[in-house]
């Protein structure tokens, strides 16, 4: 990966678009040099589709639970971990160092849906015990973490 292919990925966040006639415009780099990197990005498995993003919000899942999940003694995270992600309504599971195992994040319609999910983490024989955290608003819950940084520093830090 070299600056060009970080300014198109860059592009492609700023923009929120995969149009590639917009990103050629934005960035100065001729559509089929665009078309090529971005094939070349593919094949990498740096980009892993062509998105639509969805407003979850908009949608009617505006509910956000944060789980902290501590699974019993001796178990393996790489057992346990797939069967958090399979709870319905999470969408993220991170395992972590520390006291918590696990934390997941869960995107729901109501309030009936936030007992079930707290539900479903309790039958779960790997869990010992969760910890829920109602989130009040977002502050950032972006789907393009490129925007969080500067081109510089992009380049900097993954350019060879």
């Amino acid at each position: 990966m070299d600056e060009k292919d970080i300014q198109i990925l860059k592009s492609i966040e700023e923009l929120e678009t995969t149009s590639t006639d917009a990103v050629s415009e934005a960035t100065g780099i001729p559509i089929s040099t665009v078309h090529y990197r971005l094939n070349n990005l593919r094949e990498a498995g740096v980009i892993t589709n062509d998105r639509l993003d969805i407003d979850l919000d908009e949608l009617g899942l505006d509910i956000t639970v944060l789980v902290e999940v501590f699974t019993k003694n001796e178990q393996n995270h790489r057992k346990s971990g797939p069967k958090i992600a399979d709870i319905e309504g999470v969408t993220k599971v991170f395992f972590t160092m520390g006291e918590t195992d696990f934390m997941a994040l869960a995107r729901l319609p109501s309030s009936e849906s936030v007992e079930r999910l707290i539900s479903d983490f309790e039958a779960l024989e790997d869990v010992s015990r969760t910890n829920s955290t109602f989130v009040i608003s977002r502050e950032l819950d972006s789907h393009y973490p490129l925007q969080q940084y500067t081109a510089e520093t992009l380049v900097e830090e993954l350019a060879e």
